[in-house]
């Protein structure tokens, strides 16, 4: 499998591996569909379950990843073996043609000049068809070669440090489709120091709902404005989960032991008095501890106390403006 191949492959493993809050997101859009025939109780019902899995999904970002890449092994994958070429087919007709000879009709008609001519066509045909078939191989072997040699050039950058040849890798292998869907735009960087640094927007404001949905005792739908408190608590569960979620990507995707991760979003700069995009979390998830965690378990807020980061959060007040974790003080672990 060439590059392009394992590509297609790791792809497929993230889809396959994806959690359950997001199966049940496909299933209640799928009723969604058949939203106008529900009597009003099931509409109210299916609402909030709607609601419920969104906020499921905010919240489990860091449940799913895509599967690791073994760069070592793509490296060392042996070169494909260009084809032979092949005339199986011209020496079966051929065959054919030295061991005919003319039955007792075939004298008696004199057909013998005719069957050897269509013999010796079945032979000059048989060549074309070696001759295809060879060109098809060669072809095909060509795109396998030339997909090899980039997957063993890149695998041979990514293992020396080279900082393009990150990049390139990420890009190619998408991790971040669903965070992207969600609102949340990325912007990767390489440090000089050769530390991979994830810049992300967040957007929490227009991510976390502003209302709390629930039934009534009665089974109507009750639709309240979400309380301060409880949406700065969905705010930072949501930007440390997805946090995480691309710590988690970058480790699989690189042999690095660190990799940083900054959460932007709109808060208030107290020497300026206006909203701007400020960094709210930085952290600089490890690769050994990051992989000692239960992801399942861990409540997300509560897991960046495993890592060096800087984070200021209060229930009443939200998210304050800190500082971007410094890459230099890594540089000998990446």
């Amino acid at each position: 499998m060439g590059w392009k191949g394992t590509v297609r492959s790791l792809q497929a493993s993230a889809r396959r591996s994806e959690r359950n809050a997001h199966r049940r997101q496909r299933d209640l859009e799928r009723q969604s569909k058949e939203y106008a025939r529900m009597e009003a109780l099931e509409q109210a019902a299916h609402e909030v379950d709607v609601y419920e899995n969104y906020l499921e999904v905010l919240l489990s970002m860091h449940k799913e990843c895509g599967e690791e890449v073994n760069w070592r092994r793509m490296r060392s994958k042996p070169e494909p073996t260009a084809p032979q070429l092949s005339d199986l087919l011209e020496k079966a007709a051929f065959e054919k043609y030295a061991r005919y000879s003319p039955n007792f009709w075939g004298r008696l008609l004199k057909l013998e000049t005719r069957q050897r001519a269509a013999l010796m066509s079945k032979v000059e045909a048989a060549k074309v068809m070696d001759s295809d078939r060879s060109l098809a191989e060669f072809r095909e072997w060509e795109i396998n070669h030339s997909e090899w040699a980039q997957e063993k050039d890149l695998a041979e950058r990514i293992l020396n440090g080279d900082r393009q040849a990150k990049l390139d890798a990420i890009e190619a292998l998408e991790p971040f489709a669903e965070i992207a869907h969600l609102g949340s735009a990325i912007q990767l960087v390489v440090h000089e120091s050769g530390t991979v640094e994830c810049r992300l927007s967040v957007h929490g404001a227009s991510v976390i709902p502003k209302e709390i949905k629930s039934l009534l005792k009665s089974g109507k739908l009750s639709t309240k404005a979400m309380p301060v408190g409880r949406f700065n608590d969905l705010h930072q569960d949501y930007v440390c989960s997805c946090a995480l979620r691309v710590g988690l990507e970058l480790l699989a995707i690189l042999p690095d032991e660190i990799v940083i991760v900054t959460a932007n979003d709109k808060v208030l700069n107290g020497s300026t008095g206006h909203l701007e995009e400020l960094p709210i979390l930085s952290v600089a998830f490890s690769r050994l501890t990051l992989g000692s965690l239960n992801l399942e378990a861990i409540d997300p807020s509560d897991a960046m106390k495993n890592f060096v980061h800087n984070m200021s959060f209060k229930k009443g007040g939200g998210f304050m403006p800190v500082d971007a974790v410094d890459p230099a003080r890594f540089a000998l672990l990446t």
